[in-house]
């Protein structure tokens, strides 16, 4: 008999749930928050060579905030604990004099590189459990799910 959408949510959610508090507990050693690195995942996915505004490089605290999906004020708060490690620097916008821009110092893309070693590593322990045959109906299945 086939589980209930009701049952197959809740699995859904459950391993969601397990992959997040095995993931926190990942970035424990490096004292950060998840909003930490999904920061310094936005900025390294931003790169480093452009100006502030530009579609790639330095990215305005607003646009952290939205990638982030969070308010602007926490985008500060999070930048903030950032710079203080040295993983980020705040630049002025050449073409704004009001607006900043923040972009990963070379500590920040280290600990980035770190951060991705570590996450690819706890996902493949995750899912270790899985032959490749499942992994493979898994991949189908929430593709299927997000759509096109």
């Amino acid at each position: 008999m086939a589980d209930s959408p009701a049952a197959l949510r809740d699995l859904l959610i459950a391993t969601t749930r397990t992959l997040r508090r095995r993931w926190h507990q990942t970035l424990e050693p490096w004292q950060l928050s998840p909003h930490e690195h999904r920061a310094l995942r936005v900025l390294g996915d931003a790169g480093r060579t452009r100006e502030c505004g530009d579609a790639r490089g330095p990215l305005r605290l607003g646009e952290i905030a939205k990638a982030l999906r969070i308010v602007p004020r926490s985008a500060t708060e999070v930048i903030d604990r950032l710079e203080a490690r040295g993983l980020t620097e705040r630049l002025p916008d050449p073409a704004d004099r009001r607006a900043v821009c923040v972009q990963l110092t070379d500590a920040g893309h280290d600990l980035a590189r770190q951060l991705d070693a570590a996450r690819d590593a706890e996902a493949g322990e995750f899912f270790a459990l899985l032959d490749d045959r499942d992994r493979a109906d898994l991949a189908r299945i929430l593709r299927k799910l997000v759509g096109p």
